[in-house]
């Protein structure tokens, strides 16, 4: 792994949210974008090196439409940039770890990424993302 991409963060209302962060950070999102496979919106924000995402869903079938509900508003995910993600993936589980999806599918912010199972992970959902060129 490289680095720690981003962290992400499930919201109810992303333009309420975009407002908060805007003042929180005293910087503007960056970019604004839809993943209408995964059912979200995302907005991103830079912070130094990393980024914060902000993520609401599109409608109620959606996975964070699911964790607003149980979980309410806050930290969703971690998101850690590898080189290779097949590779990453088929050494992870190797070391025992259980990918939510085997396939990598393709995420917000021009990335192919894959889940871990938080059961494995001290109940933090990881992502793992590497940048599509």
């Amino acid at each position: 792994m490289k680095n720690i991409d981003h962290i992400g963060i499930a919201v109810k209302d992303i333009e309420k949210s975009n407002l908060l962060f805007k003042k929180l950070l005293n910087t503007p999102c960056y970019k604004i974008e839809e993943v209408k496979d995964q059912g979200i919106k995302t907005s991103f924000f830079k912070t130094g090196d990393q980024k914060i995402e902000l993520i609401a869903s599109l409608g109620n079938h959606s996975p964070i439409e699911s964790f607003l509900e149980k979980k309410g508003e806050g930290l969703h995910h971690i998101a850690f940039e590898v080189s290779d993600l097949k590779s990453e993936v088929k050494r992870l589980k190797s070391e025992g770890f259980i990918p939510i999806d085997e396939t990598p599918k393709r995420g917000a912010d021009n990335k192919m990424i894959v889940f871990l199972q938080p059961k494995n992970t001290n109940g933090v959902l990881i992502e793992l993302c590497q940048e599509i060129r």
